[in-house]
């Protein structure tokens, strides 16, 4: 007789992922799509300072672009709450995850059926072939965690108290911020060290791009392991464990 914590072939309630499905490490596809679109967002936000002065760009192209960068920050506080729990294998996981996987192809829709409304952009294949490729993907990784899959079953780790979103939001946040601050510093250095070392031509500044390229490298990878690191301290130090 197994008791009443104690499931036949593994439960959320034993912590364990069932047994019978084996992952095959499908569960690695949702999670590193997650985090290839936050890094991506990232990048867009740190590419986009040009934004902030005279763009001399028609105002629908500009308004666009403005809530392009909104989505990117949204993606990015969303994104790390998530990995929070994807990183701790909260039964919570897959069904948050397809919210915002949902919510992600239904702004890459949007986002393809305004450019090709408004005559201000050119009509690109390139463009038409990512956006279809990110609403694949992201259909994929819906499918894979999808109910009763094997992958689901992965995250199956009962939580008896996780971190509630805002507590998350606010520790990613200081993550990024001191993880791009300590990333574009370090990255800047290298990227000075590597140009005088390579004696790369310092001819209309092209050692000081040098530099400023690894540097903002150095800003993305920071602020992205600064806000991961963030959420996964928050929740380990938050999680107590299921009685």
């Amino acid at each position: 007789m197994s008791s009443s914590s104690e499931k036949p072939g593994g439960t959320p309630d034993s912590g364990q992922a069932p047994t019978g499905h084996p992952d095959s490490g499908l569960s690695y596809v949702p999670v590193g799509w997650l985090i290839f679109v936050v890094a991506w967002s990232v990048y867009g936000l740190a590419s986009a300072w040009w934004l902030t002065g005279n763009s001399g760009l028609p105002d629908r192209i500009f308004y666009f672009l403005l809530g392009g960068l909104a989505v990117d920050i949204i993606t990015i506080l969303w994104g790390l709450y998530l990995l929070g729990l994807a990183f701790g294998r909260s039964a919570r996981f897959p069904r948050h995850f397809i919210i915002w996987q949902v919510t992600t192809i239904v702004w890459v829709l949007a986002r393809l059926a305004y450019v090709l409304a408004v005559p201000d952009f050119v009509f690109s294949a390139r463009s038409l072939l990512i956006g279809g490729a990110e609403i694949a993907i992201g259909l994929l990784c819906i499918y894979l965690l999808r109910r009763g899959s094997c992958v689901e079953g992965v995250y199956a780790r009962q939580q008896a108290e996780a971190p509630s979103v805002f507590v998350s939001i606010v520790a990613a946040l200081l993550g990024i911020i001191l993880g791009a601050v300590i990333g574009a510093v370090g990255g800047f250095l290298a990227g000075s060290v590597i140009a005088d070392v390579a004696e790369v031509s310092c001819f209309e500044g092209g050692c000081g791009y040098f530099a400023a390229f690894i540097g903002l490298a150095g800003l993305v990878v920071g602020a992205i392991a600064g806000g991961i690191l963030a959420v996964l301290l928050v929740h380990r130090r938050r999680r107590e464990p299921a009685a």
